[in-house]
């Protein structure tokens, strides 16, 4: 089983500067490729593969000596970046879903990163510190105990000027849940984030709501500074803090939710939703993106496979709020979704529009699983 350790890390001024060159050479090289690749397809019609551009960006470094002085490895990583993104762009073309055609990286994207593979013992974990390629032992905010083999690590800087590394382990061995042989459908909104068929509701906490004053007297704050001076850039790193603090409570609260479902059940049915076309829907695109529907549905799903446990997807257009969960009747009325209760014409029972779904849900998810 492979596992990802996310830790800070603390650089000195020497480490700093060279972690910068380095994702400095590499937004270079990606978009010198990339530069490359378009203007050899409009000449003959044809491109650069990955073994092409690398074999290029051997003579290259002959050239300039400064590519030299960053890790060579973070390099190879960002042509296979960059061929990633060709291969993914030809994909959605042949499925006929958006292009995404790959963009050239800028100097003033203050999300920046670099992977590094693991050669011999050039990357090692220690109890206050992670050993680099090229920038040595970096002091760092080891958490948890990294188990497993080591494959490779991600340096990255977030916007408000952190810097992190992510360790990929392999041959990691997780800790088992109990099996409780319990299941569970789940009814996923706006008013509430979660309903469960057994009745429980989880809070939607609209942690970016809750912050919308304070961001935007931080963005009347940068608005009213001048661009390029140092003060807007410290106006900058304090709307990025804000914005980093409502992403760590949103992140916090579905782990702690995905983990207590995933630990107390062993089939979760969820209904397939589709944000993206939601999100269309101007007046509640916020909310919709607040709420994070899908960055919680896959945190369930990798959790489930870590512990055997068995995520079913109950297809899109089922319609879970119209059917009576005990006799099946369909009632169209609850299309409108200020309908919360209803009476079923056909057996007399009252449901919980809610509670109805998510019951609707699990049927549908065992029968689908069966």
């Amino acid at each position: 089983m492979e596992k990802c350790y996310k830790f800070r890390i603390y650089p000195d001024s020497t480490q700093e500067m060279l972690m910068q060159r380095t994702f400095g050479c590499c937004r270079f090289v990606f978009n010198r490729y990339l530069a490359l690749r378009m203007d050899k397809y409009k000449t003959d019609k044809s491109t650069f593969n990955y073994n092409a551009c690398s074999a290029d960006l051997t003579i290259l470094k002959n050239e300039l000596d400064w590519l030299k002085e960053v890790d060579s490895i973070a390099l190879q990583s960002t042509l296979r970046d960059l061929d990633t993104a060709y291969q993914n762009f030809f994909r959605r073309v042949k499925q006929g879903g958006a292009p995404g055609f790959p963009r050239f990286k800028s100097k003033h994207n203050h999300r920046k990163s670099y992977k590094s593979k693991r050669v011999g013992n050039n990357i090692a974990v220690f109890a206050d510190a992670v050993k680099l390629p090229k920038l040595g032992a970096v002091r760092c905010a080891v958490s948890k105990q990294v188990e497993g083999r080591i494959l490779s690590a991600t340096v990255s800087q977030n916007p408000s000027g952190k810097y992190f590394v992510s360790v990929c382990c392999t041959e990691v061995e997780i800790p088992q849940y109990k099996s409780t042989n319990a299941v569970i459908g789940l009814d996923m909104g706006l008013k509430d984030f979660a309903i469960t068929s057994d009745g429980n509701v989880f809070e939607n906490h609209r942690h970016l709501k809750k912050s919308e004053k304070k961001l935007a007297k931080l963005q009347r704050q940068l608005s009213r500074k001048t661009k390029g001076s140092n003060n807007r850039s410290k106006a900058r790193v304090k709307v990025a803090v804000q914005h980093e603090r409502v992403a760590n409570q949103r992140n916090d609260s579905l782990h702690k939710l995905s983990t207590q479902l995933v630990k107390n059940y062993d089939v979760i049915c969820v209904e397939t939703l589709k944000p993206k076309n939601m999100m269309r829907n101007h007046r509640l695109a916020k909310s919709i993106s607040d709420a994070s529907w899908g960055e919680f549905v896959r945190q369930l799903e990798y959790k489930c496979e870590w512990q055997h446990k068995v995520i079913v997807r109950v297809d899109a257009f089922f319609p879970s709020s119209q059917i009576c969960n005990v006799c099946g009747n369909r009632n169209p009325e609850t299309k409108d979704l200020g309908v919360r209760s209803w009476f079923c014409a056909k057996c007399g029972t009252e449901h919980d529009r809610d509670i109805n779904a998510a019951k609707n849900i699990l049927n549908e998810g065992l029968r689908l699983l069966a």
